[in-house]
């Protein structure tokens, strides 16, 4: 895979819905769980889902698809890690 990560319209929008939230995450952030994740996994319908940790108590998790070499990032979204770690 390569190391280019593109965002779609509503991941670029994401940024500011989670800023109106008091979440501010970077697109250094999301680009390194993208690119070295904690944890792989796959949706239903077959995006990847790269899991990566925020603090002590959060990770962020980004729903992404490879086309054409290209990792492209759907959305995200920060979680606790008790729901999402074992």
């Amino acid at each position: 895979m390569e190391d280019e990560v593109v965002f779609t319209a509503h991941a670029l929008e994401k940024f500011e819905i989670l800023q109106r939230h008091r979440v501010r995450l970077s697109q250094s952030q999301v680009r390194e769980i993208v690119t070295s994740p904690d944890r792989i996994e796959r949706d239903a319908v077959g995006n990847l889902i790269a899991q990566g940790g925020l603090d002590q108590t959060h990770v962020l998790r980004v729903v992404y698809r490879v086309e054409e070499g290209k990792r492209i990032v759907i959305t995200f979204y920060p979680g606790r890690r008790s729901r999402y770690e074992d």
